[in-house]
């Protein structure tokens, strides 16, 4: 499954390129996230909780950025593993563009689920997973555009 999005922020591109890194943001904006802690400069280990349909489970994983090319884009991935429900990996290359005042995100993502989770069917998970990525990417606006506006 693969989405693409773009997101138009209120505030310059090194503030937001230090949000991406910050993982109290990325915390408060990943949907469902319960614990995000930062093991080096591009590492990452995550709790998250997500309900796809009828299936409800905790993820735990490891987040990893690459392809660093500061303050203009990387490659953010991981892979969680959610017991008996069954894993979730993938990843999304994140690019920052200034226009003016403002920054323009732009994401290339993809992902994967086995497992339980798989059995629900493409449909509700690629729906699931594009309400999950536009969730993460409004309430990311958000934060980074009020704390500029501060």
């Amino acid at each position: 499954m693969d989405l693409t999005g773009e997101e138009r922020i209120s505030a310059p591109r090194d503030v937001v390129w230090a949000a991406l890194n910050d993982p109290e943001i990325l915390k408060r904006c990943i949907p469902g996230c319960q614990a995000l802690e930062l093991r080096s400069p591009t590492e990452l280990t995550a709790t998250v909780k997500i309900k796809i349909g009828p299936v409800s489970a905790t993820f735990n994983g490891e987040v990893t950025l690459s392809n660093i090319n500061a303050p203009e884009s990387y490659t953010i991935s991981g892979e969680g593993k959610g017991g008996i429900a069954g894993f979730a990996k993938g990843g999304a290359d994140v690019t920052l563009t200034e226009d003016g005042a403002e920054t323009i995100l732009q994401y290339q993502a993809s992902a994967q689920v086995g497992g339980k989770i798989a059995q629900l069917g493409a449909r509700l998970i690629d729906s699931s997973s594009q309400k999950l990525a536009r969730q993460f990417f409004s309430d990311f606006n958000a934060a980074v555009s009020s704390e500029a506006a501060e």
